[in-house]
Protein backbone atom coordinates (compact mmCIF):
# COMPACT_ATOMS: atom_id res chain seq x y z
CA UNK A 1 0.00 0.00 0.00
CA UNK A 2 2.95 2.71 0.75
CA UNK A 3 3.75 2.12 -2.76
CA UNK A 4 1.14 2.09 -4.43
CA UNK A 5 0.16 5.48 -2.41
CA UNK A 6 3.51 7.19 -3.13
CA UNK A 7 3.25 6.18 -7.09
CA UNK A 8 -0.08 7.80 -6.97
CA UNK A 9 0.43 10.87 -5.79
CA UNK A 10 4.01 11.39 -6.85
CA UNK A 11 3.08 11.07 -10.03
CA UNK A 12 2.65 14.58 -11.06
CA UNK A 13 5.97 15.59 -9.13
CA UNK A 14 7.90 13.70 -12.03
CA UNK A 15 10.39 16.70 -12.51
CA UNK A 16 11.19 17.62 -9.28
CA UNK A 17 12.18 14.30 -8.56
CA UNK A 18 14.07 14.26 -11.30
CA UNK A 19 15.81 17.42 -10.35
CA UNK A 20 16.93 16.18 -7.02
CA UNK A 21 17.92 12.85 -8.17
CA UNK A 22 20.20 14.61 -10.81
CA UNK A 23 21.34 17.04 -7.93
CA UNK A 24 21.97 14.18 -5.18
CA UNK A 25 23.74 12.71 -8.12
CA UNK A 26 26.47 15.82 -8.72
CA UNK A 27 26.29 15.90 -4.53
CA UNK A 28 27.25 12.94 -3.82
CA UNK A 29 30.33 12.22 -6.55
CA UNK A 30 31.74 15.28 -5.39
CA UNK A 31 31.40 14.17 -1.85
CA UNK A 32 33.24 10.89 -3.03
CA UNK A 33 36.24 12.70 -4.84
CA UNK A 34 36.89 15.13 -2.22
CA UNK A 35 38.99 12.31 -0.03
CA UNK A 36 40.53 10.90 -3.28
CA UNK A 37 41.65 14.74 -3.53
CA UNK A 38 43.16 14.97 -0.55
CA UNK A 39 44.95 12.12 -0.64
CA UNK A 40 46.77 13.51 -3.60
CA UNK A 41 47.49 16.41 -1.84
CA UNK A 42 49.71 14.26 0.96
CA UNK A 43 51.16 12.47 -1.16
CA UNK A 44 51.74 14.11 -3.96
CA UNK A 45 51.86 18.06 -2.36
CA UNK A 46 53.18 17.68 1.94
CA UNK A 47 55.05 14.45 1.11
CA UNK A 48 57.22 16.29 -1.93
CA UNK A 49 56.99 19.69 -0.75
CA UNK A 50 55.28 20.75 -3.76
CA UNK A 51 53.36 23.51 -2.44
CA UNK A 52 51.94 25.07 -5.52
CA UNK A 53 50.23 21.04 -5.93
CA UNK A 54 48.84 21.64 -2.80
CA UNK A 55 47.35 25.16 -3.69
CA UNK A 56 46.00 24.15 -7.15
CA UNK A 57 44.55 20.96 -5.78
CA UNK A 58 43.25 22.69 -2.66
CA UNK A 59 41.22 25.15 -4.61
CA UNK A 60 39.65 22.19 -6.59
CA UNK A 61 38.86 20.60 -3.39
CA UNK A 62 37.01 24.09 -2.30
CA UNK A 63 35.42 24.34 -5.99
CA UNK A 64 34.06 21.01 -5.60
CA UNK A 65 32.96 21.30 -1.56
CA UNK A 66 30.74 24.52 -2.85
CA UNK A 67 29.56 22.65 -5.58
CA UNK A 68 28.65 19.73 -3.64
CA UNK A 69 27.22 22.70 -0.57
CA UNK A 70 25.11 23.94 -3.40
CA UNK A 71 23.53 20.80 -5.00
CA UNK A 72 22.55 19.54 -1.21
CA UNK A 73 20.91 22.84 -0.88
CA UNK A 74 18.95 22.53 -3.89
CA UNK A 75 17.81 18.58 -3.22
CA UNK A 76 16.87 19.89 -0.22
CA UNK A 77 14.64 22.74 -1.53
CA UNK A 78 13.26 20.53 -4.36
CA UNK A 79 12.52 17.42 -1.98
CA UNK A 80 11.11 19.63 0.79
CA UNK A 81 8.51 20.91 -1.73
CA UNK A 82 7.47 17.95 -3.27
CA UNK A 83 7.04 16.23 0.51
CA UNK A 84 4.73 19.17 1.33
CA UNK A 85 3.05 18.90 -2.11
CA UNK A 86 2.86 15.20 -1.58
CA UNK A 87 1.47 16.10 1.89
CA UNK A 88 -1.30 18.23 1.03
CA UNK A 89 -2.54 16.65 -2.00
CA UNK A 90 -2.49 13.10 0.67
CA UNK A 91 -4.65 15.56 3.07
CA UNK A 92 -6.74 16.64 0.33
CA UNK A 93 -7.87 13.09 -1.21
CA UNK A 94 -8.91 11.89 2.32
CA UNK A 95 -10.60 15.26 2.98
CA UNK A 96 -12.70 14.74 -0.34
CA UNK A 97 -13.14 10.89 0.49
CA UNK A 98 -14.40 11.45 4.16
CA UNK A 99 -16.93 14.37 2.39
CA UNK A 100 -18.47 11.34 0.50
CA UNK A 101 -19.12 9.08 3.12
CA UNK A 102 -22.66 8.57 5.11
CA UNK A 103 -22.67 7.99 8.45
CA UNK A 104 -22.04 4.55 8.49
CA UNK A 105 -18.89 4.98 7.25
CA UNK A 106 -18.17 7.68 9.59
CA UNK A 107 -19.19 5.49 12.38
CA UNK A 108 -16.88 2.67 11.23
CA UNK A 109 -13.80 4.06 11.12
CA UNK A 110 -14.61 6.68 14.16
CA UNK A 111 -13.95 10.26 14.23
CA UNK A 112 -10.56 10.17 16.23
CA UNK A 113 -8.93 8.04 13.77
CA UNK A 114 -10.30 9.75 10.67
CA UNK A 115 -8.76 12.77 12.29
CA UNK A 116 -5.19 10.58 12.91
CA UNK A 117 -5.14 9.61 9.57
CA UNK A 118 -5.99 13.01 8.20
CA UNK A 119 -2.89 14.27 10.53
CA UNK A 120 -0.63 12.12 12.21
CA UNK A 121 -0.46 9.00 9.59
CA UNK A 122 -0.07 11.41 6.62
CA UNK A 123 2.72 13.19 8.22
CA UNK A 124 4.59 9.96 8.58
CA UNK A 125 4.29 9.21 4.93
CA UNK A 126 5.33 12.73 3.79
CA UNK A 127 8.42 12.48 6.16
CA UNK A 128 9.13 9.45 4.79
CA UNK A 129 9.23 11.05 1.00
CA UNK A 130 11.38 14.23 2.32
CA UNK A 131 14.05 11.80 3.86
CA UNK A 132 13.61 9.13 0.43
CA UNK A 133 14.74 12.52 -1.67
CA UNK A 134 17.17 12.98 0.58
CA UNK A 135 18.97 10.08 2.10
CA UNK A 136 17.48 7.57 0.25
CA UNK A 137 18.72 8.89 -3.21
CA UNK A 138 22.21 9.48 -1.49
CA UNK A 139 22.79 6.27 0.64
CA UNK A 140 22.41 3.88 -2.68
CA UNK A 141 25.11 6.11 -4.40
CA UNK A 142 27.32 6.55 -1.34
CA UNK A 143 27.54 3.10 -0.93
CA UNK A 144 28.40 2.10 -4.11
CA UNK A 145 30.81 4.89 -5.02
CA UNK A 146 32.33 4.46 -1.49
CA UNK A 147 33.06 0.39 -2.35
CA UNK A 148 34.08 1.75 -5.44
CA UNK A 149 36.60 4.59 -4.82
CA UNK A 150 38.26 2.41 -1.85
CA UNK A 151 38.76 -0.20 -3.90
CA UNK A 152 40.27 1.84 -6.41
CA UNK A 153 42.82 3.38 -3.06
CA UNK A 154 43.68 -0.17 -2.29
CA UNK A 155 43.24 -3.34 -3.01
CA UNK A 156 44.45 -4.97 -0.03
CA UNK A 157 42.03 -3.58 2.75
CA UNK A 158 38.79 -4.04 1.07
CA UNK A 159 38.33 -7.72 3.07
CA UNK A 160 37.38 -4.99 5.87
CA UNK A 161 34.35 -3.18 3.74
CA UNK A 162 33.33 -7.21 3.16
CA UNK A 163 33.42 -7.77 6.98
CA UNK A 164 31.91 -4.32 8.51
CA UNK A 165 29.26 -3.89 5.97
CA UNK A 166 27.45 -7.00 7.17
CA UNK A 167 28.71 -6.52 10.45
CA UNK A 168 26.24 -3.50 10.79
CA UNK A 169 23.53 -4.02 8.16
CA UNK A 170 22.85 -7.25 10.42
CA UNK A 171 22.83 -5.77 14.20
CA UNK A 172 20.30 -2.45 12.19
CA UNK A 173 18.27 -5.18 11.05
CA UNK A 174 17.82 -6.74 14.69
CA UNK A 175 17.45 -3.50 15.77
CA UNK A 176 14.43 -2.42 13.51
CA UNK A 177 12.90 -5.94 13.93
CA UNK A 178 12.48 -5.42 17.51
CA UNK A 179 10.93 -1.44 16.46
CA UNK A 180 8.44 -2.65 13.71
CA UNK A 181 5.93 -3.79 16.36
CA UNK A 182 5.91 -0.93 18.77
CA UNK A 183 5.33 1.15 15.71
CA UNK A 184 2.44 -0.87 14.75
CA UNK A 185 0.73 -0.65 17.80
CA UNK A 186 1.75 3.28 18.16
CA UNK A 187 -0.74 4.04 15.46
CA UNK A 188 -3.72 2.32 17.51
CA UNK A 189 -2.63 3.91 20.85
CA UNK A 190 -2.57 7.36 19.59
CA UNK A 191 -6.32 6.98 18.49
CA UNK A 192 -7.36 5.69 21.60
CA UNK A 193 -5.87 8.50 23.20
CA UNK A 194 -7.12 11.01 20.85
CA UNK A 195 -10.68 9.09 21.12
CA UNK A 196 -10.40 10.13 25.11
CA UNK A 197 -9.37 13.30 24.64
CA UNK A 198 -12.33 14.26 22.03
CA UNK A 199 -15.09 11.93 24.57
CA UNK A 200 -13.51 14.15 27.55
CA UNK A 201 -13.56 18.02 25.65
CA UNK A 202 -17.07 17.18 24.11
CA UNK A 203 -18.74 15.95 27.18
CA UNK A 204 -16.88 17.92 29.91
CA UNK A 205 -20.06 19.66 31.30
CA UNK A 206 -21.46 16.16 31.41
CA UNK A 207 -17.78 15.17 33.16
CA UNK A 208 -18.09 18.17 35.81
CA UNK A 209 -21.96 17.60 36.71
CA UNK A 210 -20.93 14.14 37.69
CA UNK A 211 -17.47 15.17 39.05
CA UNK A 212 -16.51 12.28 37.60
CA UNK A 213 -13.11 13.91 36.65
CA UNK A 214 -10.79 11.84 38.80
CA UNK A 215 -12.36 8.90 36.85
CA UNK A 216 -11.64 10.49 33.61
CA UNK A 217 -8.03 11.67 34.66
CA UNK A 218 -6.99 8.00 35.34
CA UNK A 219 -8.94 6.98 32.20
CA UNK A 220 -6.78 9.48 30.00
CA UNK A 221 -3.76 8.56 32.34
CA UNK A 222 -3.97 4.99 31.61
CA UNK A 223 -3.92 5.32 27.89
CA UNK A 224 -1.48 8.13 27.88
CA UNK A 225 0.46 5.45 29.89
CA UNK A 226 0.20 2.95 27.40
CA UNK A 227 1.09 4.90 24.68
CA UNK A 228 4.53 6.37 26.53
CA UNK A 229 5.37 2.40 26.94
CA UNK A 230 4.80 1.79 23.55
CA UNK A 231 6.91 5.12 22.31
CA UNK A 232 9.26 4.38 25.03
CA UNK A 233 9.66 0.69 23.73
CA UNK A 234 10.27 1.68 20.21
CA UNK A 235 12.84 4.39 21.68
CA UNK A 236 14.83 2.62 23.41
CA UNK A 237 15.83 0.28 20.34
CA UNK A 238 16.31 3.39 18.50
CA UNK A 239 18.34 5.20 20.64
CA UNK A 240 20.76 1.68 20.21
CA UNK A 241 21.26 2.45 16.70
CA UNK A 242 23.52 5.26 16.48
CA UNK A 243 25.89 4.05 19.34
CA UNK A 244 25.87 0.51 17.54
CA UNK A 245 26.91 2.16 14.14
CA UNK A 246 29.64 4.24 15.82
CA UNK A 247 31.01 0.87 17.84
CA UNK A 248 31.09 -0.74 14.25
CA UNK A 249 32.18 2.36 12.47
CA UNK A 250 35.44 3.11 15.80
CA UNK A 251 36.15 -1.09 15.41
CA UNK A 252 36.53 -0.62 12.04
CA UNK A 253 38.64 2.70 11.60
CA UNK A 254 41.34 1.09 14.24
CA UNK A 255 41.15 -1.92 12.01
CA UNK A 256 42.12 0.23 9.09
CA UNK A 257 45.16 2.34 11.05
CA UNK A 258 46.17 -0.96 11.83
CA UNK A 259 46.41 -2.71 8.87
CA UNK A 260 47.04 0.19 6.66
CA UNK A 261 49.95 0.64 8.94
CA UNK A 262 51.00 -2.42 8.06
CA UNK A 263 51.03 -1.45 4.32
CA UNK A 264 52.47 2.02 4.70
CA UNK A 265 55.21 0.46 6.39
CA UNK A 266 55.86 -2.06 4.02
CA UNK A 267 55.09 0.89 1.11
CA UNK A 268 52.24 -1.32 0.04
CA UNK A 269 50.26 2.09 0.56
CA UNK A 270 50.34 5.49 0.76
CA UNK A 271 49.69 7.67 3.96
CA UNK A 272 47.34 9.51 1.89
CA UNK A 273 45.79 6.08 0.27
CA UNK A 274 45.47 5.26 4.07
CA UNK A 275 43.92 8.76 4.85
CA UNK A 276 41.48 8.26 1.82
CA UNK A 277 40.52 4.86 2.30
CA UNK A 278 39.58 5.63 6.05
CA UNK A 279 37.09 8.63 4.35
CA UNK A 280 35.39 6.40 2.16
CA UNK A 281 34.93 3.15 4.94
CA UNK A 282 33.54 6.15 6.74
CA UNK A 283 31.18 7.37 3.72
CA UNK A 284 30.43 3.41 3.66
CA UNK A 285 29.09 3.23 7.16
CA UNK A 286 27.63 6.05 7.22
CA UNK A 287 25.46 5.10 3.78
CA UNK A 288 24.28 1.83 5.59
CA UNK A 289 23.11 3.93 8.86
CA UNK A 290 21.25 6.50 6.48
CA UNK A 291 19.85 3.28 4.42
CA UNK A 292 18.71 1.50 7.27
CA UNK A 293 17.32 4.70 8.89
CA UNK A 294 15.24 4.86 6.21
CA UNK A 295 14.72 0.92 6.64
CA UNK A 296 13.17 2.38 10.16
CA UNK A 297 11.03 4.91 8.66
CA UNK A 298 9.35 2.67 5.89
CA UNK A 299 7.47 -0.03 8.51
CA UNK A 300 6.07 2.83 10.62
CA UNK A 301 4.90 4.97 7.20
CA UNK A 302 3.41 1.13 5.61
CA UNK A 303 1.33 0.66 8.50
CA UNK A 304 0.11 4.77 7.72
CA UNK A 305 0.10 4.23 3.99
CA UNK A 306 -2.24 1.13 5.03
CA UNK A 307 -4.91 3.25 7.26
CA UNK A 308 -4.99 6.36 4.64
CA UNK A 309 -5.58 3.68 1.78
CA UNK A 310 -8.69 2.39 3.96
CA UNK A 311 -10.12 5.11 4.16
CA UNK A 312 -9.11 6.46 -0.54
CA UNK A 313 -10.60 2.50 -0.92
CA UNK A 314 -13.61 2.60 0.71
CA UNK A 315 -16.87 3.44 -1.33
CA UNK A 316 -19.82 5.78 0.36
CA UNK A 317 -22.90 3.21 1.18
CA UNK A 318 -24.73 6.16 -0.50
CA UNK A 319 -23.34 5.66 -3.90
CA UNK A 320 -23.77 8.62 -6.68
CA UNK A 321 -25.92 7.24 -9.73
CA UNK A 322 -24.06 6.32 -12.65
CA UNK A 323 -26.94 8.72 -14.74
CA UNK A 324 -28.29 10.70 -12.45
CA UNK A 325 -31.45 12.98 -12.66
CA UNK A 326 -30.63 16.34 -13.07
CA UNK A 327 -34.03 18.11 -13.11
CA UNK A 328 -37.31 18.12 -11.31
CA UNK A 329 -40.48 20.32 -11.88
CA UNK A 330 -40.11 20.37 -7.70
CA UNK A 331 -43.12 20.49 -5.70
CA UNK A 332 -41.83 18.33 -3.15
CA UNK A 333 -43.62 15.37 -3.20
CA UNK A 334 -42.38 12.92 -0.59
CA UNK A 335 -43.37 9.23 -1.07
CA UNK A 336 -42.34 5.80 0.89
CA UNK A 337 -43.81 2.77 -0.07
CA UNK A 338 -42.19 -0.16 1.59
CA UNK A 339 -39.26 1.05 2.82
CA UNK A 340 -36.96 -0.97 5.17
CA UNK A 341 -33.96 -0.26 6.83
CA UNK A 342 -30.98 -2.35 8.62
CA UNK A 343 -28.07 -1.62 10.04
CA UNK A 344 -25.24 -4.37 9.00
CA UNK A 345 -25.23 -6.77 11.47
CA UNK A 346 -28.21 -5.82 12.85
CA UNK A 347 -30.91 -8.46 14.12
CA UNK A 348 -33.48 -6.89 13.35
CA UNK A 349 -34.88 -3.87 10.82
CA UNK A 350 -34.95 0.08 11.83
CA UNK A 351 -37.67 0.19 10.15
CA UNK A 352 -40.17 -1.93 8.42
CA UNK A 353 -42.70 -1.54 5.75
CA UNK A 354 -42.66 2.40 6.09
CA UNK A 355 -45.78 3.67 3.45
CA UNK A 356 -46.09 7.26 3.17
CA UNK A 357 -47.40 9.72 0.85
CA UNK A 358 -46.69 13.53 1.82
CA UNK A 359 -47.59 16.45 -0.92
CA UNK A 360 -46.37 20.22 -1.17
CA UNK A 361 -48.32 22.02 1.61
CA UNK A 362 -48.91 19.10 4.13
CA UNK A 363 -47.45 18.34 7.33
CA UNK A 364 -46.73 15.34 8.60
CA UNK A 365 -45.36 14.51 11.97
CA UNK A 366 -43.94 11.34 13.59
CA UNK A 367 -43.76 10.68 17.26
CA UNK A 368 -42.97 7.34 19.39
CA UNK A 369 -40.90 6.16 22.15
CA UNK A 370 -36.78 6.02 22.47
CA UNK A 371 -35.17 3.95 19.65
CA UNK A 372 -38.56 4.11 17.53
CA UNK A 373 -36.76 4.85 14.29
CA UNK A 374 -38.03 8.49 13.79
CA UNK A 375 -34.41 9.90 13.99
CA UNK A 376 -33.68 7.13 10.87
CA UNK A 377 -36.96 8.00 8.99
CA UNK A 378 -35.56 11.25 8.59
CA UNK A 379 -32.27 10.79 7.68
CA UNK A 380 -33.61 8.61 4.64
CA UNK A 381 -34.70 11.24 2.67
CA UNK A 382 -31.27 13.45 1.99
CA UNK A 383 -29.42 9.90 1.74
CA UNK A 384 -27.53 9.84 5.05
CA UNK A 385 -28.41 6.62 4.94
CA UNK A 386 -30.06 3.86 2.13
CA UNK A 387 -32.93 2.19 2.42
CA UNK A 388 -32.03 -1.58 2.04
CA UNK A 389 -35.56 -2.05 0.95
CA UNK A 390 -38.59 -0.25 -0.52
CA UNK A 391 -37.81 2.55 -2.29
CA UNK A 392 -38.39 6.74 -1.38
CA UNK A 393 -39.46 9.16 -3.92
CA UNK A 394 -39.05 12.70 -4.50
CA UNK A 395 -41.57 13.98 -7.03
CA UNK A 396 -42.07 10.59 -8.39
CA UNK A 397 -37.99 10.12 -8.80
CA UNK A 398 -36.23 7.54 -6.12
CA UNK A 399 -33.32 9.49 -3.92
CA UNK A 400 -30.83 6.83 -5.45
CA UNK A 401 -31.56 8.39 -9.04
CA UNK A 402 -31.28 11.73 -7.99
CA UNK A 403 -27.98 13.69 -8.66
CA UNK A 404 -26.78 14.73 -4.76
CA UNK A 405 -26.83 18.30 -5.27
CA UNK A 406 -30.13 18.76 -6.86
CA UNK A 407 -31.20 16.58 -4.19
CA UNK A 408 -29.79 18.34 -1.14
CA UNK A 409 -31.07 21.78 -3.11
CA UNK A 410 -34.58 20.11 -2.28
CA UNK A 411 -34.51 19.98 1.64
CA UNK A 412 -33.66 22.23 4.47
CA UNK A 413 -32.69 20.07 6.92
CA UNK A 414 -32.54 20.99 11.18
CA UNK A 415 -30.98 17.48 12.90
CA UNK A 416 -31.34 16.45 15.51
CA UNK A 417 -28.31 17.89 17.63
CA UNK A 418 -28.36 21.04 15.89
CA UNK A 419 -24.70 21.93 15.49
CA UNK A 420 -23.28 25.49 14.40
CA UNK A 421 -19.83 25.69 12.75
CA UNK A 422 -17.17 28.28 14.58
CA UNK A 423 -17.59 31.69 12.61
CA UNK A 424 -20.32 33.88 13.10
CA UNK A 425 -24.43 34.24 13.15
CA UNK A 426 -23.72 35.12 9.60
CA UNK A 427 -21.49 32.86 8.34
CA UNK A 428 -23.61 29.93 9.94
CA UNK A 429 -26.78 31.58 8.08
CA UNK A 430 -24.55 32.07 4.43
CA UNK A 431 -24.65 27.90 4.76
CA UNK A 432 -28.19 27.70 4.06
CA UNK A 433 -27.76 30.67 1.23
CA UNK A 434 -24.98 31.71 0.60
CA UNK A 435 -25.95 34.66 -1.44
CA UNK A 436 -28.25 35.74 1.07
CA UNK A 437 -28.79 39.79 1.66
CA UNK A 438 -28.75 40.78 5.27
CA UNK A 439 -32.89 41.52 4.77
CA UNK A 440 -32.96 38.16 4.23
CA UNK A 441 -31.11 36.71 7.37
CA UNK A 442 -33.04 39.12 9.86
CA UNK A 443 -36.51 37.65 8.39
CA UNK A 444 -35.19 33.93 8.92
CA UNK A 445 -33.72 34.84 12.31
CA UNK A 446 -37.30 36.83 12.74
CA UNK A 447 -39.34 33.26 11.45
CA UNK A 448 -37.25 31.14 14.10
CA UNK A 449 -37.69 33.38 16.84
CA UNK A 450 -34.03 34.24 16.66
CA UNK A 451 -34.22 37.85 15.98
CA UNK A 452 -34.09 39.27 19.74
CA UNK A 453 -30.84 37.88 21.29
CA UNK A 454 -29.12 37.99 18.16
CA UNK A 455 -29.62 41.83 17.89
CA UNK A 456 -28.83 41.93 21.54
CA UNK A 457 -25.42 40.89 20.84
CA UNK A 458 -23.11 43.57 20.32
CA UNK A 459 -22.21 42.29 16.96
CA UNK A 460 -25.32 41.49 15.80
CA UNK A 461 -24.92 39.11 12.21
CA UNK A 462 -21.24 39.31 13.39
CA UNK A 463 -21.27 38.05 16.91
CA UNK A 464 -19.41 35.23 17.12
CA UNK A 465 -19.90 31.43 17.10
CA UNK A 466 -17.59 29.24 18.74
CA UNK A 467 -17.32 25.69 17.11
CA UNK A 468 -20.38 23.29 17.94
CA UNK A 469 -22.58 26.93 19.18
CA UNK A 470 -21.17 26.08 22.71
CA UNK A 471 -21.13 29.94 23.21
CA UNK A 472 -25.08 29.80 23.26
CA UNK A 473 -27.93 27.96 24.43
CA UNK A 474 -29.23 24.68 23.64
CA UNK A 475 -32.71 26.65 22.73
CA UNK A 476 -30.85 29.58 20.94
CA UNK A 477 -28.77 26.81 18.40
CA UNK A 478 -31.73 25.31 17.78
CA UNK A 479 -33.39 28.56 16.44
CA UNK A 480 -30.34 29.21 14.46
CA UNK A 481 -30.38 26.22 12.86
CA UNK A 482 -33.98 26.50 12.01
CA UNK A 483 -33.37 29.62 10.75
CA UNK A 484 -30.42 28.18 8.60
CA UNK A 485 -33.03 25.48 7.03
CA UNK A 486 -35.74 28.69 6.48
CA UNK A 487 -33.41 30.80 4.87
CA UNK A 488 -33.14 28.62 1.50
CA UNK A 489 -36.63 28.17 1.34
CA UNK A 490 -36.71 24.27 0.11
CA UNK A 491 -39.19 22.33 -0.76
CA UNK A 492 -39.13 19.95 1.75
CA UNK A 493 -38.67 20.71 5.44
CA UNK A 494 -37.24 17.72 7.78
CA UNK A 495 -37.08 19.07 11.54
CA UNK A 496 -35.59 16.07 13.54
CA UNK A 497 -37.15 16.75 17.27
CA UNK A 498 -35.85 20.52 16.47
CA UNK A 499 -37.66 22.23 19.12
CA UNK A 500 -37.16 20.21 22.07
CA UNK A 501 -34.95 22.60 23.77
CA UNK A 502 -37.57 25.64 23.58
CA UNK A 503 -40.31 26.60 25.95
CA UNK A 504 -43.96 26.12 25.08
CA UNK A 505 -44.64 30.02 24.47
CA UNK A 506 -41.24 30.18 21.66
CA UNK A 507 -42.19 26.50 20.20
CA UNK A 508 -45.85 28.06 19.49
CA UNK A 509 -44.78 30.96 17.86
CA UNK A 510 -42.37 29.85 15.59
CA UNK A 511 -44.59 26.99 14.19
CA UNK A 512 -47.43 29.95 13.87
CA UNK A 513 -44.72 31.77 12.06
CA UNK A 514 -43.46 29.08 9.94
CA UNK A 515 -47.11 28.28 8.80
CA UNK A 516 -47.03 31.00 6.15
CA UNK A 517 -43.31 30.10 4.84
CA UNK A 518 -44.20 26.46 4.88
CA UNK A 519 -47.32 26.87 3.26
CA UNK A 520 -46.06 25.23 -0.42
CA UNK A 521 -43.99 23.55 0.90
CA UNK A 522 -43.84 19.82 2.45
CA UNK A 523 -42.94 19.53 5.97
CA UNK A 524 -41.92 16.25 7.98
CA UNK A 525 -41.69 16.71 11.68
CA UNK A 526 -39.84 14.58 14.28
CA UNK A 527 -40.98 15.64 17.80
CA UNK A 528 -41.45 14.26 20.92
CA UNK A 529 -43.87 16.90 22.40
CA UNK A 530 -47.46 16.17 21.39
CA UNK A 531 -47.86 20.01 21.67
CA UNK A 532 -45.25 20.86 19.12
CA UNK A 533 -47.81 18.21 16.38
CA UNK A 534 -51.36 18.42 17.72
CA UNK A 535 -51.86 20.51 14.43
CA UNK A 536 -50.25 18.25 12.04
CA UNK A 537 -52.41 17.24 9.25
CA UNK A 538 -51.33 13.53 9.77
CA UNK A 539 -49.42 11.56 13.03
CA UNK A 540 -47.70 8.93 12.40
CA UNK A 541 -47.05 7.04 15.75
CA UNK A 542 -43.81 4.60 15.46
CA UNK A 543 -43.12 1.84 17.74
CA UNK A 544 -39.99 -0.52 17.07
CA UNK A 545 -39.48 0.46 13.48
CA UNK A 546 -42.73 0.26 12.92
CA UNK A 547 -46.14 2.18 12.34
CA UNK A 548 -48.84 1.47 14.83
CA UNK A 549 -50.88 4.65 14.29
CA UNK A 550 -51.45 6.85 11.73
CA UNK A 551 -54.20 9.92 11.83
CA UNK A 552 -54.73 13.63 12.93
CA UNK A 553 -54.47 14.18 16.34
CA UNK A 554 -58.39 13.81 17.53
CA UNK A 555 -58.45 10.52 15.30
CA UNK A 556 -55.76 8.75 17.11
CA UNK A 557 -56.84 10.06 20.81
CA UNK A 558 -60.06 7.95 19.75
CA UNK A 559 -58.47 4.56 18.51
CA UNK A 560 -54.41 4.47 19.32
CA UNK A 561 -53.41 3.50 22.49
CA UNK A 562 -49.54 3.91 22.10
CA UNK A 563 -50.79 7.67 21.22
CA UNK A 564 -53.09 8.11 24.27
CA UNK A 565 -50.07 7.16 26.69
CA UNK A 566 -48.02 9.61 25.35
CA UNK A 567 -50.43 12.35 25.44
CA UNK A 568 -51.59 11.41 28.66
CA UNK A 569 -47.83 11.39 30.19
CA UNK A 570 -47.60 14.61 28.64
CA UNK A 571 -50.87 16.11 29.80
CA UNK A 572 -50.08 16.14 33.42
CA UNK A 573 -46.38 16.95 33.07
CA UNK A 574 -47.21 19.75 31.12
CA UNK A 575 -50.46 20.64 33.96
CA UNK A 576 -47.71 19.74 36.90
CA UNK A 577 -45.67 22.08 35.12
Amino acid sequence: MLLRLVRQFLSTYRRPLAIVVALQFVGTLGALYLPSLNADIIDKGVVTGDTGYILRTGALMLGVAFLQIACSIGAVWFGARTAMGFGRDVRAAIFARVGTFSQREVQDFGAPSLITRETNDVQQVQMLVLLSCTLMVMAPIMMVGGVIMAMREDLGLSWLIAVTVPVLALALAFIISKMVPSFRLMQTRIDEVNRLLREQITGVRVVRAFVREPLETQRFAGANADLTAVATRAGRWQAAMFPTVMVVANVASVAVLWFGGHRVGSGEMQVGALTAYLAYLMQIVMSVMMGTFMMMMIPRSSVCADRIMEVLQTDTSVAPPTEPVTDLPRRGTLELEGVEFSYPGADAPVLRDLTLSVEPGQTVAVIGSTGAGKSTLVNLVPRLFDVTQGSLRIDGVDVRRLAPDLLWSLIGLVPQKAYLFSGTVRSNLLHGKPEATDEELWEALEIAQADGFVREMPEGLDAPITQGGTNVSGGQRQRLAIARAVIRRPEIYLFDDSFSALDLATDARLRAALRPVTRDSTVLIVAQRVSTIRDADQILVMEDGAVVGRGTHHELLADCATYQEIVASQLSAEEAA
